[in-house]
């Protein structure tokens, strides 16, 4: 059960509801986030809801059978919209591209990633300066530094910023240059780090695990949201499988399901998701159709050079072509109710 308090509870109200609670024998944890307040309420016990909702300081209550009971939909019927400002929103009829490099490498490689972007109407820019590598010997980002040079770039450009935080001693000396906070497929299960970005007021993209379920990943955004974040995002990039094809194998069920089963905003990650080249476009466009509120891709001006997954990344005529079509089929998708 979910109670959302109103806003102007006072403290006798809401020991009432408290005590009236605890009388059918529910576990209570008490949710502030940076809009609302909410008691989320877990028994076993078989009550009227209506004995409860009509006690003063209650402004909605509901009934939720799941065990993420914050992030399903089954209480909050109208989709979530993450507002970044300056008109840029993810969700809910806006369809959203993120685009960049796998890596941030140098300033000559921000500004030109950054005109190629304004010249697709392009305002969120995707990066890493923190890369989790499978081998110690692969380069590892640019640090703090290199967050620093892209923010001061970016924002004179009008361009929002989305970059990895690896560990909770990250979150605060990246907080005042990054827009939306990513959480790898690698750190999805890291409760500490999900407990930390809570705290935070920015918004988190919040990646599938590695071999992860749709449920885990739900689990994962629960965890942000109960510590008081609500601007949270999903992302399917892929998940490891049997199948060696491909970097990973795309669970295009999962972007309807996840819509299912969510009030909030599913982004897809086609370049992680197949990881190579030629395919990129196909997977984008078919998360399009499959229900996306938007998609990040990699793009660089030359893939071959790039310091880090080059082989999965698109220059940047691919990348044009790219968010045109993806655009024309958002369209299509739209006119025909898919």
């Amino acid at each position: 059960m979910i109670i959302q308090l109103e806003n102007d509870i006072n403290t006798s109200q809401k020991e009432a509801i408290k005590s009236r609670i605890e009388g059918i024998h529910y576990m209570i944890t008490e949710v502030n986030t940076q809009r609302n307040n909410y008691l989320v309420c877990v028994g076993k016990a078989d009550f009227d809801i209506r004995s409860i909702g009509n006690l003063p300081g209650i402004r909605d209550i509901h009934r939720v059978s799941d065990d993420y009971k914050l992030v399903s939909s089954k209480w909050k019927t109208r989709h979530t919209v993450i507002d970044l400002g300056d008109g840029i929103r993810i969700g809910n009829g806006e369809f959203t591209i993120m685009a960049g490099p796998c890596s941030i490498e140098s300033e000559e490689q921000i500004a030109r990633t950054i005109e190629h972007l304004k010249a697709n109407n392009i305002s969120i820019m995707r990066g890493g300066v923190y890369k989790p590598r499978s081998s110690p010997y692969s380069f590892r980002g640019l640090g703090i530094d290199g967050l620093k040079l892209w923010h001061d770039m970016a924002s004179k450009a009008g361009i929002k910023i989305i970059s990895e935080v690896m560990q909770v001693s990250q979150i605060e000396p990246m907080y005042d240059y990054v827009d939306i906070f990513q959480v790898g497929a690698r750190n999805t299960q890291n409760f500490n780090l999900l407990d930390e970005l809570g705290k935070v007021d920015k918004p988190v993209l919040i990646k599938r695990g590695i071999s992860g379920t749709v449920d885990e990943l739900l689990y994962s955004a629960e965890y942000v949201f109960s510590a008081g974040n609500e601007d949270l995002m999903l992302c399917e990039r892929g998940i490891r499988t049997y199948e060696r094809s491909s970097r990973n194998t795309l669970d295009i069920n999962a972007i309807p399901i996840l819509k299912e089963k969510s009030h909030l905003p599913v982004v897809a990650d086609p370049s992680h998701a197949i990881g190579i080249r030629r395919h990129v476009t196909d997977v984008a466009l078919a998360c399009v159709i499959a229900g996306a509120d938007g998609v990040i891709f990699e793009t660089h001006e030359e893939p071959a050079l790039a310091y880090s997954d080059g082989q999965q990344t698109l220059d940047f005529g691919q990348s044009e072509k790219l968010i045109k079509m993806m655009r024309s089929t958002y369209d299509l998708r739209e006119e025909f109710a898919i």
